[in-house]
């Protein structure tokens, strides 16, 4: 018999794992709720903190070494996103972020990276996408004092326009960590749903000006380091939850 190996990658191992542990968790906060005649996906919990993930889409956010020189609303794909360009202390070379917050109990992340695109060929004329990776950064949790801190899974890579070449890092930002993924927030909500709390998330997506068709690599100690900001900002208020 030919071992399974041979037709899963590691890739899509760790992706059917990720969907068991989901369905595991489904089953497991179902139950409950069935043998007592109250669905609790019907009528989730609150998100404590909407108040301030609604703010950021009519304020945006501050960035500590950072100053927005530009900031409002813009309606990109099926959703309005709050663009801040950012200019850091003594660069010339803006910066792009863009968030979309969760707005509501119900809202889901959709994978909203096919929106940012569309927005690039549309403002653009293309987006052709190269040199991509999956990165990882960490932050402390605000607070702790501790050595270890949160991680974030992110998407890194160069997009190439007909007028500029970016490198981009995207990421849902939420209390606990940050996934590329979707899915990986459905398990984290899941949990928090068990604790009779929520996993509230900010879809983030960061644009460096880069040379054209420039090694995306040559940026990612100044993409790391606002990512690491973005997301300790973001912790420190619009995902701020009582610990799990």
């Amino acid at each position: 018999m030919v071992p399974l190996s041979k037709f899963l990658n590691h890739k899509h191992l760790t992706t059917l794992a990720v969907l068991m542990l989901f369905l595991l968790l489904l089953t497991v906060g179902a139950v409950p709720g069935y043998l007592s005649g109250r669905w609790q996906w019907k009528q989730p919990p609150p998100i404590a903190t909407l108040k301030e993930l609604r703010e950021i889409r009519s304020r945006g956010i501050s960035i500590a070494g950072w100053q927005t020189t530009e900031q409002g609303e813009q309606a990109i794909g099926q959703h309005k996103w709050f663009l801040q360009v950012l200019k850091q202390e003594g660069s010339k070379n803006p910066a792009l972020l863009l968030l979309l917050p969760q707005n509501s109990s119900k809202s889901q992340p959709e994978v909203e990276w096919t929106d940012v695109s569309g927005w690039g060929k549309l403002r653009w004329g293309k987006w052709d996408v190269a040199q991509f990776r999956s990165a990882q950064f960490s932050v402390k949790q605000p607070g702790n004092s501790g050595e270890n801190g949160i991680q974030v899974e992110a998407e890194f890579f160069r997009a190439s326009t007909n007028e500029q070449t970016f490198a981009v890092l995207q990421w849902y930002a939420l209390p606990h960590g940050g996934y590329s993924s979707p899915v990986r927030w459905f398990i984290a909500d899941q949990i928090a749903q068990l604790h009779q709390s929520r996993a509230p998330w900010v879809a983030v997506s960061i644009l460096i000006p880069i040379e054209p068709l420039g090694d995306v690599e040559t940026t990612w100690p100044l993409a790391q380091s606002l990512g690491e900001t973005v997301q300790s900002t973001l912790m420190a208020k619009a995902l701020k939850i009582s610990s799990l």
